[in-house]
């Protein structure tokens, strides 16, 4: 087995050349591989380096910590920037992940994300665009994923509402408004990853493709999708919570707007039925999220049929607008850095919350033409 350098070094993330697959390997445990702009820089120059280079067939991205793959972004660091004023190295941050997020969604090598543990945030924006490469987005047992991002004011960014809006029925205007965390049935069954793997069975696999011959990028993909055979995800998809759910999910969350999605849902509570629990316990989540926050969430799902960097320029205006104008500054106060619990939201109902505000997070800080994403393509 042949390894070559790494193009960049990092103490947080590690990257390297093995069996002509190109690892990039997240090394920020303490913080769950929360991303960094250094990280972001360090991926984004790795999958420059071998985008051309005939000896590298795929990439392969992955966490050694058995907690994450990534919990996002460092959103402790996007406060501190938001309490110093400093909306430069705010916007740098987002501008520079939207663009390693295009990179991986339109990189011309399969591209594959073992995603075991937390996968929530920014992590969904290094895994998702697996699917579009011809790679894949391998889940485990210990799965968790999630775009929680109306529990601490902000929306699905990292272009995850492109893929959300094309899972099936509602589940991607579901998951967009409640953050909710789903496993790997969930995810298989939302059409989020494509295999799963046992977590006992990943380093057999790591070794298998660090000494398997491989011609091209397609027989990396074969050769995960080989070992995965051999693995049955628990609860089938179909048969997943998610799946469970369905008919609920697309007879509430396919409403236009989230409170005629509440009112539905408090009809249904009142009906005393089997779905009744379901309903009260998905009413006691959206009176716990930002108001302006799910509403801001389930129009950028709703927007998101266009191309992903189209959604990327929208995502980076919205992150803008949500920490100067929005609710997001005093979320992360609430729930990451005084851990009180009691955020007080900009609107304390869903139901205060008009068209008009939802339309003014949308409005852009940049000329089109000045636009920091305005050359992403595709």
């Amino acid at each position: 087995m042949s390894i070559s350098a790494s193009p960049a070094a990092s103490d947080e993330v590690a990257t390297y050349v093995a069996n002509r697959i190109g690892f990039i390997e997240l090394e920020r445990p303490k913080a769950l591989n929360a991303l960094s702009t250094g990280m972001i820089r360090v991926m984004h120059a790795a999958l420059d380096q071998w985008r051309e280079d005939p000896e590298v067939l795929a990439v392969v991205v992955r966490s050694p910590h058995a907690r994450a793959f990534c919990a996002g972004g460092d959103i402790r660091l996007m406060y501190e920037a938001a309490q110093r004023g400093d909306q430069d190295s705010r916007d740098t941050f987002f501008t520079e992940e939207y663009r390693l997020n295009h990179a991986i969604f339109t990189y011309p090598k399969p591209y594959i994300a073992l995603m075991h543990g937390i996968v929530m945030g920014g992590g969904m924006g290094i895994s998702q665009g697996a699917h579009r490469t011809g790679g894949l987005r391998v889940v485990t047992q210990s799965t968790k994923m999630a775009m929680p991002e109306t529990r601490i004011g902000l929306f699905p960014d990292v272009g995850a509402s492109w893929f959300l809006a094309r899972t099936p029925g509602a589940i991607g205007r579901y998951l967009a408004v409640t953050g909710e965390t789903i496993g790997a049935a969930d995810a298989l069954y939302a059409g989020l990853a494509d295999v799963y793997i046992d977590d006992e069975a990943l380093p057999a696999l790591l070794d298998t493709l660090r000494r398997e011959p491989f011609e091209r990028g397609a027989d990396v993909v074969a050769c995960i999708e080989r070992e995965a055979r051999a693995y049955q995800v628990a609860p089938l998809p179909e048969e997943s919570a998610l799946a469970g759910a369905r008919t609920l999910l697309d007879r509430h969350f396919a409403l236009p707007d989230v409170a005629r999605i509440l009112a539905s849902l408090e009809e249904e509570h009142e009906r005393g039925d089997d779905a009744a629990e379901w309903a009260e316990q998905t009413i006691a989540v959206l009176r716990e999220r930002s108001p302006l926050s799910m509403a801001v969430s389930l129009e950028v799902v709703t927007r998101a049929e266009g191309s992903m960097a189209d959604v990327l320029r929208a995502d980076l205006d919205l992150t803008r607008s949500s920490f100067l104008i929005g609710d997001t500054v005093e979320g992360i106060r609430a729930r990451i850095i005084d851990k009180d619990n009691a955020p007080r939201w900009r609107f304390a109902r869903i139901e205060d919350v008009s068209a008009a505000d939802v339309e003014k997070m949308f409005d852009s800080p940049w000329p089109a033409n000045e636009h920091p994403l305005r050359d992403l393509r595709g």
